[in-house]
């Protein structure tokens, strides 16, 4: 008897978006194992985005089948949405609480309460190096800051799969290095998907790339397999999606 395969963490199946009679992506397929991360690259307006927004229940797709942890996100998304955290760029929070009230108000929202909720806000504030201003309002915090309240956030629930979309979009050097260091430490017990489009990003906590060009998957493989036959990822990234931009910024 074969063994059991393991459920993908993360499936996208034949996903389309259309928008009448333009693609914004099209039959994008690709599956990602528990404990995986995985850049997903591709040029502005490339699609990234809205799979990404398919891939979290925000956008339907036209066609194809999204999963969470085995789950259709659209036939059974409220169960899919308690195993995803989902962290968008520039993801809003509101500006006059404070990172404890959001997290109070976050956590409450997802069913938590009692020391539950106490020992979970503890953690990810911990986690994310929030102590010094969670009692600030988020008004007053720098970007960085912010995009730590936007990590805890998503982090409260204890989700299985990350989904984040340009996390590093707009930080410094410092606050970037402290981004990628803390997903590397996600990493240890999630399976993460991360947009990016620095490449930079890739080699510093990337296990596998998908790359997406004019709305379809062209590569899927290790960074290092990306770069074969090419001095740099950036030659790669040129090589695969034939040097630029392949549709309108509109499309993600």
């Amino acid at each position: 008897m074969e063994p059991q395969q393991a459920t993908p963490m993360i499936e996208a199946i034949g996903l389309s978006k259309f928008y009448r009679d333009f693609a914004a992506i099209r039959d994008v397929s690709f599956s990602i194992p528990a404990g995986q991360v995985v850049a997903f690259l591709g040029p502005n307006g490339a699609g990234k985005s809205t799979t990404m927004k398919i891939l979290t229940g925000y956008l339907a797709p036209s066609a194809g089948t999204a999963r969470i942890a085995g789950l259709d996100v659209v036939a059974d998304r409220i169960a899919a949405a308690a195993r995803l955290g989902y962290l968008p760029e520039n993801g809003p929070l509101y500006p006059d609480m404070t990172p404890l009230s959001l997290l109070r108000f976050f956590g409450q929202a997802r069913g938590l309460d009692g020391e539950r909720l106490r020992k979970r806000i503890d953690e990810v504030v911990a986690r994310c190096a929030l102590g010094s201003v969670i009692e600030k309002s988020i008004r007053k915090l720098s970007k960085g800051y912010r995009q730590r309240v936007g990590m805890a956030q998503v982090l409260l629930h204890e989700p299985d799969v990350l989904i984040m979309d340009e996390p590093t979009t707009g930080l410094d050097p410092n606050q970037i290095r402290e981004v990628r260091r803390t997903i590397r430490e996600m990493a240890a017990n999630r399976t993460i998907l991360l947009s990016t489009h620095i490449l930079q990003e890739v080699e510093a906590v990337a296990d596998r790339v998908i790359l997406i060009s004019r709305g379809r998957v062209v590569f899927d493989g290790t960074p290092a397999e990306m770069q074969t036959g090419h001095a740099t990822l950036d030659d790669a990234f040129a090589a695969f999606t034939e040097g630029g931009a392949c549709a309108p910024a509109a499309a993600s």
